[in-house]
């Protein structure tokens, strides 16, 4: 593989398995990889995104914080895809309702991430691009969701560049056009693994709802997601 060891992964050839798995909290990849994963080796500690691979169900599969934001998550799934041939990427994150039929513990998966982002203007396409999950991926992520009994609900996420928005009606405008949630990573995501012709989902647990004020702490947000992440660790292949 070229290129690797990269300035932002510390991990070399063989390391990583083929499956992924990008929380953005790098303290919740150290979670999943202690509490799911056997013979875990940790690849990564460079700037503190810890990464980890171990096995699931006799399965390789890896889990790497993204860190927060379009840019970070770019730039780790760009390297992942790219320099270290993994084939596929699960983001499994937080994100607050926008809509009354999404309530706070509810697991979102994006079939598409819409984005107030420049980010596709580095592609130079002559129109708008449409940044979408791979369908195979959110198939099986909503299939293995019935299994469990856990309420899932597909559609529209928003991937704000703006955590702290100066136009208070920002989140109305969005809200009527159906999105479900916003959060900060998936719309890179999905256009990373576009170009790279690889598979990308984003499952989203729902820690706070805008409208109706409800939220979870800190520290249920880092570890209470186990839903989310049962489902993501059985989209490994």
């Amino acid at each position: 593989m070229k290129n690797i060891p990269t300035p932002h992964i510390g991990a070399v050839e063989g390391q990583i398995a083929k499956t992924v798995l990008m929380p953005g909290d790098p303290l919740r990849a150290k979670y999943i990889a202690e509490t799911y994963l056997e013979d875990v080796k940790c690849f990564n500690t460079v700037r503190n995104m810890l990464g980890f691979t171990g096995t699931y169900k006799g399965r390789e599969i890896s889990v790497m914080g993204g860190g927060m934001g379009m840019p970070s998550v770019g730039i780790y799934s760009y390297e992942l895809f790219n320099f270290y041939d993994v084939d596929r990427i699960i983001r499994i994150g937080s994100a607050g309702a926008l809509q009354d039929n999404v309530k706070v513990r509810d697991v979102v998966i994006g079939m598409g991430a819409c984005t107030d982002s420049n980010y596709a203007s580095q592609y130079r396409l002559p129109g708008t691009y449409a940044p979408i999950a791979d369908f195979k991926l959110l198939r099986k992520a909503v299939e293995t969701a019935e299994k469990q009994g856990t309420n899932v609900v597909v559609g529209n996420v928003l991937s704000a560049d703006v955590f702290y928005n100066d136009y208070a009606k920002t989140n109305d405008l969005w809200r009527g056009m159906n999105v479900l949630c916003v959060e900060m990573e998936a719309a890179a995501l999905y256009m990373n693994a576009a170009r790279a012709g690889k598979q990308a989902l984003c499952l989203l647990t729902i820690s706070d709802h805008i409208y109706t004020g409800e939220s979870l702490s800190a520290e249920e947000r880092q570890l209470s997601f186990q839903e989310m992440m049962e489902i993501a660790l059985e989209l490994g292949e």
